[in-house]
């Protein structure tokens, strides 16, 4: 096992004009922790992945594991295992011959593949399937002979570029729970990159949410979602997202004002003496779905139902509230009671206590 370690690092993909894919990341990625990288594409996760795999060179900063630099070292030299979206298993050969590949390459005796292969399979309750080839396999099947021919090389760093995205939703959570367990039986340092963020939050000790090759925020899964730093990280963490709706505060900073006048509140009393500063000035105010009722106290906010969407135990209303010609779109999770129906007037509660504010020049979290 090994730490991972990223100081300045940048990709930048030769032009014209040239393009920077990660631009000055910083990471410390303890030994044996289970970080996942998430953002949309483009977003450079799975850049900084292949440079730790040695994939992709690293044109400016430092990348060690362990105590060693690693900028120059060949990626066969890394001790790290790599499991790809796609399986790249081969087709000729049967699980037990594609989890063993490897090791006959390094020419390690019979015994000792016989040996690691077989408990790689105990691991992964696959030892019914290693005489099969990948034809015969189901694709969470194969994924499994693929974490398999990764754990078979008992490396210090296992690195996961979206191995789920391939496999249907019952699938993926079936996935996301082995890993899970592969990470807890071996506690081994894990990478993993996903654009799902069920995936982020359920698997990670921390998650990394990138944007533009930039690191948006790291911490751990209900920090980032409780306390996101800035309004991508608040839109992108939560489905449905957090509800973002642009206002200003008045000069002594005690009322926020929606634009157009659509609806105002008073801030908790915690948010008074950072709000102060900030009196007079254009704010994003956020709200979780789930801290959106039809019941409290304090002015409700009237608004139009568009759309009523079950979903077993919980229910998403999403609405639109007008006033002057101008309009905000508020979405509410509801768990259960009297509903209401599309096309009627709603009254929605904000849980003051959950409001979180946010400067709209620079987007951050204000305090």
């Amino acid at each position: 096992m090994a730490s991972v370690t990223l100081v300045g690092v940048q990709r930048i993909y030769p032009g014209p004009p040239p393009r920077v894919a990660v631009d000055n990341l910083d990471l410390a990625i303890a030994d044996g922790e289970f970080v996942v990288l998430v953002g949309p594409s483009g977003c450079g996760k799975s850049t900084t992945l292949r440079m730790i795999a040695g994939l992709e060179p690293v044109n400016a900063g430092h990348l060690s594991i362990g105590d060693r630099l690693m900028n120059e070292v060949a990626p066969k030299d890394r001790d790290v295992a790599m499991v790809f979206q796609n399986y790249a298993l081969y087709p000729h050969m049967t699980a037990y011959r594609n989890m063993a590949f490897n090791l006959q390459l390094k020419g390690m005796s019979r015994e000792d593949i016989n040996s690691l292969v077989k408990d790689a399979a105990a691991t992964l309750r696959i030892e019914h399937l290693l005489d099969r080839r990948p034809r015969q396999l189901s694709g969470g099947e194969q994924q499994r002979v693929a974490l398999g021919r990764a754990l078979v090389r008992n490396p210090a760093v296992f690195l996961f570029d979206e191995p789920l995205s391939n496999l249907d939703a019952k699938l993926r959570v079936e996935m996301r729970r082995e890993i899970a367990r592969l990470h807890r039986h071996l506690g081994t340092t894990m990478v993993y990159v996903t654009h799902d963020q069920a995936e982020a939050m359920t698997l990670g000790n921390r998650i990394v949410v990138m944007h533009g090759g930039r690191v948006q925020q790291v911490g751990k899964p209900l920090e980032v979602y409780r306390q996101p730093k800035n309004t991508f990280v608040a839109g992108f963490i939560g489905s449905p997202p957090m509800n973002l709706i642009d206002g200003r505060l008045t000069p002594d900073g005690a009322r926020f004002v929606s634009d157009g006048g659509v609806f105002s509140l008073l801030p908790p009393a915690e948010w008074h003496a950072r709000l102060v500063k900030a009196g007079g000035r254009a704010v994003v105010l956020g709200v979780r779905p789930e801290h959106v009722t039809l019941s409290g106290s304090g002015p409700a906010i009237q608004a139009r139902v568009d759309l009523v969407e079950p979903l077993g135990q919980e229910v998403l209303v999403y609405t639109t509230a007008s006033a002057n010609a101008a309009s905000c779109e508020i979405t509410a999770r509801l768990q259960g009671g009297t509903l209401p129906v599309t096309g009627e007037t709603a009254s929605l509660h904000l849980d003051p206590g959950a409001l979180v504010f946010f400067d709209s020049e620079t987007r951050e979290r204000i305090g």
